[in-house]
């Protein structure tokens, strides 16, 4: 979207209010759809630093996510521009990659579709 739609940019102004990650939702993202639950961007920041310190080989990326927290920053200028998803997967005809769920940062502007709500297969 060139001009991000207002509903959504809300709805990451409320999660990043709240520093909830119980709002699930569903994007599309140049033809990808990922769906997870919204996470604050610090509560984001924090968990992807935990799992980088933990491997070998990328524990030293870690503190470029740990940094301040968002409490030390001064509160970002203008309304939220990423969606920061938690438990997420990314759809791929009937499997959902990774099946754990990963973590994901999406530019608001970039989302063509969207929908409350966490997608799911069910096998019959």
């Amino acid at each position: 979207m060139s001009n991000p739609d207002e509903l959504l940019v809300a709805l990451c102004a409320a999660v990043e209010s709240e520093r909830s990650n119980q709002m699930s939702l569903t994007v599309v993202v140049g033809g990808a759809v990922i769906t997870g639950r919204l996470a604050p961007e610090a509560v984001w920041r924090e968990r992807v630093a935990e799992v980088l310190k933990d491997s070998d080989r990328l524990g030293p990326f870690s503190d470029v996510f740990a940094g301040a927290s968002r409490e030390d920053r001064p509160a970002p200028a203008g309304t939220p521009t990423h969606l920061h998803f938690h438990l997420a997967r990314i759809l791929q005809g009937s499997l959902g990659i990774p099946e754990t769920g990963g973590m994901y940062r999406v530019a608001i502007k970039d989302v063509s579709a969207w929908t409350v709500g966490d997608l799911s297969y069910i096998d019959q």
